[in-house]
């Protein structure tokens, strides 16, 4: 008992005790009615993070009595699924409980698909995404959907109180809740985060009675909680250090980093989307195959999912903290928006005008055009750039052995034009 957090000690076991969600708990709501008839079909609780999903699916075990699994997606496989099809063919009524479902990618939901449709398993999946767009359409058919809201500030202080009240720990304690501000501002509104951190400020505060107030709780609350909150401050920290840890050709801290992001539940998707942009920006033509990798690296985890997709993830990012740096291309573009913004749509030379019509051809448009194919090495000086900022250089290759090369390449063409 000691060492079960208070959300767990707390969590419902009959809907009667669950506490918002009325529109699901109350009697005459069609899921309350499925519990007590013996008689749940295959669900989809779709809701933010601790609003009761995980809590809904113990209740409906608790109550059926049915064979009960659980998976969880950031750690189970296409063969745990199988694993627990199987158990479940000798066995009645089995309900597979998997936790965010929305992380399973399409071939880990289609393993779920026959056994569903044959009844051999009852599903009941919890996300915090739509599942319109997480889960497939063929699965998403055959499972009711109940949408779970928000908690409100009365229903999370309520949760405080009956804490209090209730637990068989914390009713030992003199505790005079003061202030809940604090609290109900580091959980975000997640019932199980905000319990367990009710449970952490109590044990931090010696005095008695133990007086909770803002302050107190903001305080403790840096000093021992480790929030890895998907919207929230630690979220974008977290991600900053990631990125400046690859741009600084650190792998070990990238890898450290990239493992918080995953072990606090983040989106595959983003790490690997945030992969693509920064194999631009910051290697870029100093090794042009971190693109490739990168972009590879963002479909291959959109296929695989986790577990597995946190290999392939590791990879990427151990290659583009190791790979020579650049920034020369996103400066580039930068100082060229500049210019445009400054200097307005400045007009395109007639002789790089496309000429469709004979109008146009008489009007001289690409009259002095020269191919560049027609010439000695692909190549013809001519310029390419408006009157008005000719001779103007954007793009200066860094210091490295690949953009060295394209600087030796671009001297030889343009003979000292641009600085080359």
């Amino acid at each position: 008992m000691n060492n079960t957090p208070l959300a767990e000690r707390m969590r419902p076991t009959s809907l009667d005790e669950l506490i918002g969600q009325e529109h699901l708990s109350a009697q005459t709501s069609f899921l309350y009615k499925a519990i007590k008839s013996g008689n749940v079909p295959s669900l989809i609780l779709w809701g933010p993070p601790g609003v009761g999903k995980t809590t809904i699916a113990n209740i409906i075990a608790n109550e059926i009595k049915a064979p009960f699994y659980t998976l969880s997606a950031i750690s189970s496989g296409v063969k745990d699924i199988r694993e627990v099809i199987e158990k479940a063919r000798f066995q009645m009524g089995v309900v597979l409980f998997i936790d965010e479902i929305h992380r399973f990618n399409k071939s880990q939901q289609d393993a779920l698909l026959g056994a569903v449709e044959k009844g051999v398993i009852r599903l009941i999946g919890a996300t915090t995404e739509n599942p319109s767009f997480e889960v497939n359409a063929a699965l998403l058919s055959r499972c009711q959907v109940f949408t779970l809201n928000p908690l409100g500030k009365s229903e999370l202080e309520g949760m405080l109180v009956q804490a209090l009240e209730k637990d068989v720990l914390l009713k030992k304690k003199s505790v005079d809740l003061k202030e809940t501000e604090a609290l109900l501002r580091l959980s975000g509104g997640d019932g199980r985060k905000l319990l367990n951190l009710f449970e952490i400020v109590i044990e931090g505060i010696n005095d008695d009675p133990c007086v909770i107030t803002n302050e107190l709780v903001t305080t403790i609350a840096q000093q021992k909680v480790a929030l890895y909150d998907k919207s929230g401050e630690q979220h974008y920290d977290i991600i900053s250090a990631f990125i400046k840890s690859i741009r600084g050709s650190d792998p070990n801290a990238a890898v450290y980093w990239l493992a918080r992001m995953i072990e606090g539940g983040e989106d595959v998707k983003f790490i690997a989307r945030r992969l693509v942009i920064l194999a631009s920006e910051d290697i870029g033509n100093a090794n042009p195959n971190a693109l490739l990798l990168a972009t590879n690296c963002f479909e291959a985890v959109k296929i695989i999912g986790y577990p597995e997709a946190r290999i392939i993830l590791s990879q990427c990012v151990t290659y583009l903290a190791s790979s020579p740096k650049s920034n020369a291309s996103y400066m580039a573009i930068n100082k060229a928006q500049a210019l445009v913004r400054e200097k307005g749509d400045l007009s395109v030379p007639l002789h790089l005008r496309n000429a469709p019509t004979k109008l146009m051809k008489d009007l001289n448009y690409g009259k002095e055009y020269k191919y560049s194919h027609d010439y000695e090495g692909n190549f013809v000086a001519q310029e390419f750039l408006p009157d008005e900022i000719k001779n103007l250089k954007l793009y200066e290759p860094g210091n490295n052995a690949r953009e060295n090369e394209l600087r030796k390449y671009l001297s030889s063409k343009w003979k000292g034009k641009y600085g080359y």
